[in-house]
């Protein structure tokens, strides 16, 4: 090949790779939300202003738990969007007047993620306001996060997530947390 045509292939190839970055740089928070979705928007924003929770919060949530699979299943059994656990879901029936409650109930995704939504507002009234603490509850158990903070394992404060005991939690914190930045960063200019 001459050295013509490698200078030309070489001007075509830097010229494609140019337009890519174009195309990426004005157009990269329309990329960043084919990854970062607001899948259930409606029940969303009901619901979080409902129990006056952050919608964005809400979303990392679901984002997290299930990929927003409303018929995701876990090991333990916790079902759909929200990951609620059935004897969780008819606690949180009893509390807001769902009747009749069955645990396929948790496969919807309106009710499923009106249960997550105010249980979720329910910990973080229990934990005074603290997200941090409300997420480790959501995932480690209300009881499991009272002992860690009696025995000074944890404070609630963002330093904290790296010493919660139970590395399924500690993941799940970071990863909401991390879910929500972006949610709020994407969505919340708007």
């Amino acid at each position: 090949m001459c050295l013509t045509a490698r200078r030309r292939k070489l001007n075509k190839f830097r010229f494609i790779i140019f337009l890519l970055v174009l195309v990426v740089a004005f157009n990269f928070t329309n990329i960043v939300k084919l990854y970062y979705p607001m899948h259930f928007s409606d029940q969303v924003f009901k619901y979080a202003a409902e129990n006056d929770i952050d919608p964005y919060f809400l979303t990392a949530i679901m984002k997290t738990e299930s990929g927003f699979n409303p018929n995701a299943v876990s090991p333990k059994d916790a079902r759909g969007l929200m990951q609620i656990m059935p004897e969780t879901g008819e606690w949180i029936a009893r509390q807001i007047n769902i009747y009749p409650y069955h645990s396929d109930l948790l496969f919807d995704p309106t009710t499923n993620i009106r249960m997550g939504a105010w249980y979720i507002a329910n910990l973080e009234d229990e934990f005074a306001g603290n997200k941090i603490i409300a997420l480790a509850a959501y995932n480690g158990g209300r009881g499991n996060v009272t002992k860690w903070l009696q025995d000074n394992k944890i404070s609630g404060e963002l330093s904290d997530i790296r010493t919660i005991p139970f590395p399924e939690t500690k993941n799940f914190v970071s990863k909401v947390l991390w879910h929500y930045r972006i949610y709020t960063w994407l969505y919340d200019r708007q």
